[in-house]
């Protein structure tokens, strides 16, 4: 039997015994990052990983597909507890704009509306709550997705600016976010 490789690999949904079985994205990130066979890589940020482990498991084989990309360029985010937190209010804020458009959502009493958005979840599942929070995956959403990997990637990345932040003061943006 031949061994797979980063190469030949096919993402796949669930959590895989070795890469002949197939991968996720978070276990191609640890081939790519020469760690032991994880869907939890220790050079990757907790809060990106807990993103694209739910997502990958939600979404069909061909979208799944494009996520092999970001198997590399996760690699390394693993970065400083105050940046992980950004990433999380970033995700946790992108995930609320599906929660406000959920119909169901109307139908509960106004004092348990507000329980799911405003939960404050571990850095380690806030990408699987941001996840859950998407009733239909399709095209626009999946859009919107790779979207905010991209920016959650560049939020605490040397060189690299981060989601852009309107001030009504010309005061300078302080620059040790990293």
């Amino acid at each position: 039997m031949s061994s797979a490789t980063h190469q030949t690999i096919k993402l796949s949904k669930g959590k895989h015994t070795s890469p002949d079985d197939g991968a996720c994205v978070m276990e191609l990130a640890s081939m790519l990052a020469g760690e032991p066979f994880t869907d939890h890589p220790a050079s990757v940020c907790p809060v990106i990983g807990s993103f694209l482990r739910a997502y990958n498991d939600s979404i069909d084989d061909a979208r799944r597909q494009d996520l092999y990309a970001f198997a590399a360029d996760v690699v390394g985010s693993r970065t400083s507890a105050d940046v992980q937190r950004l990433r999380a209010e970033h995700l946790t804020d992108w995930a609320s704009q599906f929660h406000r458009r959920r119909w169901t959502r109307l139908l509960l009493p106004e004092r348990l509306r507000s329980i799911g958005p405003n939960r404050h979840p571990s850095l380690e599942s806030v990408g699987t709550h941001a996840v859950h929070a998407i009733s239909k995956h399709g095209d626009e959403t999946h859009a919107a997705v790779l979207s905010v990997i991209r920016e959650l990637l560049a939020i605490g990345a040397r060189d690299a600016p981060g989601p852009t932040v309107a001030t009504e003061s010309p005061e300078p943006r302080p620059e040790a976010l990293v």
